[in-house]
């Protein structure tokens, strides 16, 4: 049994444990989104263009899905991309009801300029940790996001 003390402790660190998580992540969020606006994106703009980079063509549900997006909001970004002509559509050959997007020549050009930068972004970012910390967080941040989902 836990005692009344003990619970009220773990209670006040699982409360500043969210405060500090959550500061973090917008500390961090706000770097980012620096860097991405500084090569004229959005964060969900380079989501999909960095998601296309790094997985080829995809069909638009999935990139949806991958990066987080509505069905609605993937329509309306990739409609965006498209006008900057940095994605294209393609339609399924074996269901017409499938539309895969891909980078454009234009799309993958401006990624292999952009996303070493990025990565450097990144790295300054995160570089107040050694790797074996970078390692630790990891398995710790998946341990209380798999957790959350569970229950």
């Amino acid at each position: 049994m836990v005692s009344l003390d003990n619970q009220t402790k773990e209670e006040q660190l699982s409360l500043k444990l969210f405060v500090v998580l959550s500061r973090s992540l917008e500390s961090v969020k706000k770097q980012v989104v620096k860097d991405i606006k500084s090569y004229g994106l959005n964060l969900t703009e380079f989501g999909v263009m960095e998601y296309l980079y790094h997985k080829g063509e995809q069909p638009i549900q999935i990139i949806g899905k991958k990066v987080l997006l509505a069905s609605s909001s993937i329509t309306y970004v990739v409609d965006k991309l498209e006008e900057k002509q940095f994605i294209e559509r393609i339609a399924c050959p074996k269901d017409r009801r499938v539309i895969y997007g891909r980078l454009t020549e234009k799309g993958s050009n401006l990624m292999d300029e952009i996303f070493p930068k990025h990565e450097q972004a990144m790295a300054t970012i995160f570089s107040s940790l050694t790797n074996e910390e970078k390692e630790q967080a990891i398995v710790l941040l998946k341990k209380i996001g798999l957790f959350a989902d569970s229950i």
